[in-house]
């Protein structure tokens, strides 16, 4: 097995056609591949070598619960959400049909009383592991994650929704499944308008899809102010250029090298002409040299940059609150939807 350069627990083998992948956390192995007599082998050596256990097929790890049936796999925490539940009591909680209030802005600034910081950094931190298997709650588990130092009643109320709107979608997970098509790298890329209300800085969200299936995502703050929705769609598409350059490099490091370039969708035209127009203008001048990376990837075309709709921008349920129809339809975009 060779480590790989682009994750250092990540091993490969590949051999005659046939490809084996160990990947490692601490004192425990997935290994998976397309040959099962290559598995096999590798089984026996390691087990010359070290002392180990064969779980068989793979049905639990690290808390997340993995279904296989078929050509599905199917990723979820419902024992970590009952346990969740029951944790803060909320286990005959009332259901609602998503996890914010379309509209919902929260501030530092909030005059309701002070809570309780440790319950809510309890309940916080839990959360945020939920999101290893739940991208729909990602965008609220990020915003509610900004006041863990002086939270309010109003910021325990809005993370407390979040357990209400999982109660009713406890057994909901990512599903992946064969895909016979061709295995291209693709993402969706945007930043909210009207950024935070206490530093006004934007919110950047993207997501990326491979062989059909979602299966690297993020909601995280923009770390400087932007002064105009460009400059923040265009510091959001260097973040995910970054991440696509790094997807690419483990997906050739695994045999499955990209031969086009990696399509990144935006809902933005103003962005995407300032990516593609290499002259400096008056109004983006200020811009940091840093952001101006993603020009040299569309000139190498390792990426390219498309237009997409706003209906159609995937990336919208990462970085503002949606109505019950669009947050619905975005989810199931996501391949996020029961799983037992």
């Amino acid at each position: 097995m060779v480590r790989t350069h682009s994750d250092p627990n990540l091993y490969v083998l590949c051999f005659d056609g046939m490809v084996a992948l160990i990947a490692l956390y601490v004192d425990d192995l997935i290994i998976t591949k397309n040959n099962q007599e290559m598995i096999d082998m590798i089984k026996k050596d390691l087990m010359e070598q070290f002392e180990m256990t064969d779980l068989s097929l793979m049905h639990y790890y690290l808390g997340v619960e993995v279904w296989q049936k078929g050509h599905e796999v199917s990723l979820t925490q419902v024992k970590y959400v009952k346990e969740l539940l029951h944790r803060f009591r909320l286990q005959d909680c009332k259901p609602v049909n998503t996890p914010i209030e379309p509209g919902k802005r929260l501030s530092k600034l909030d005059e309701s009383q002070s809570f309780d910081a440790t319950m809510y950094r309890q309940l916080v931190g839990s959360l945020i592991y939920l999101t290893t298997t739940r991208p729909d709650i990602c965008y609220v588990v990020g915003i509610v994650s900004q006041f863990m130092a002086a939270p309010t009643e109003t910021h325990w109320k809005t993370a407390k929704r979040i357990l209400h709107y999982v109660k009713g979608t406890s057994e909901y997970g990512v599903i992946y499944r064969k895909h016979d098509g061709l295995s291209e790298l693709c993402g969706y890329v945007d930043a909210n308008w009207g950024g935070d209300y206490d530093d006004c800085r934007f919110t950047t969200g993207y997501v990326f899809q491979f062989c059909g299936s979602c299966f690297f995502w993020s909601s995280k703050k923009q770390s400087t102010i932007a002064l105009s929705t460009t400059e923040a769609e265009y510091k959001a598409m260097f973040s995910a250029a970054q991440e696509a350059i790094w997807l690419r490099q483990i997906l050739e490091e695994i045999g499955m090298r990209q031969k086009n370039p990696t399509t990144l969708h935006s809902d933005n035209q103003s962005e995407i002409q300032l990516a593609k127009n290499l002259v400096f203008h008056a109004r983006t001048k200020h811009i940091e040299i840093q952001y101006h990376f993603i020009r040299e990837r569309l000139l190498s075309r390792e990426i390219r940059v498309v237009h997409c709709s706003t209906e159609e921008q995937l990336a919208d349920i990462f970085t503002k609150p949606l109505t019950g129809e669009k947050f619905d339809k975005f989810r199931s975009k996501l391949s996020v939807r029961k799983v037992c």
